[in-house]
């Protein structure tokens, strides 16, 4: 079955690492057919283990190789192909859209955490399908109050966003 791996905190706040080094850790971990996109950490691979042991693998070769704590999160294909579909937002060119890959109930404690922020004009978020979406203004992102929470040490271990656009070229190299 093919997966994506969507990495926390890669090529942030030091946490630098090459993406071919990262296959590498993944293949020498037992997956197949790997490959990334982009420098984010958006790993897609083929397994027939279980995702739940797969994440726990994967977590503590990469922690060890690259020496920090490592958190993914593992979509299957299909799975990938939701957050993609489920963009409740129109493309705008002066709009950024994410989308939050983590653990199940996160897009609650996100939309509280929306909703005590301040926003600014144009900033929405909206839950579909269990997903979590967050429309801001380009320019914003990192700005934002509810940007702000993002870095909550609180919450390293439970999702890590991309931009909706990265979705949509995973989903087409996992089809390829």
């Amino acid at each position: 079955m093919k997966y994506c791996a969507f990495l926390r905190g890669v090529n942030v706040k030091g946490t630098n690492m090459k993406m071919v080094d990262v296959c590498h850790v993944f293949t020498h971990a037992g997956v197949k057919d790997v490959s990334s996109i982009l420098a984010s950490g958006n790993i897609i691979f083929s397994s027939e283990k279980d995702p739940i042991q797969i994440k726990s693998i994967l977590e503590k070769e990469m922690s060890q190789y690259f020496s920090y704590e490592a958190y993914l999160f593992i979509k299957s294909q299909e799975e990938t192909e939701r957050f993609w579909k489920g963009n409740p937002f129109d493309k705008r060119d002066e709009l950024h859209v994410y989308a939050f890959v983590g653990n199940e109930g996160i897009e609650n404690i996100l939309m509280e955490e929306f909703e005590n922020s301040s926003t600014t004009e144009n900033e929405k978020a909206k839950i579909i399908d269990g997903i979590f979406y967050w429309q801001v203004p380009k320019g914003n992102t990192l700005d934002s109050t509810f940007g702000k929470v993002l870095g909550k040490k609180k919450l390293k271990d439970q999702f890590t966003s991309r931009n909706i656009n990265t979705f949509e070229k995973i989903i087409k190299k996992m089809k390829s």
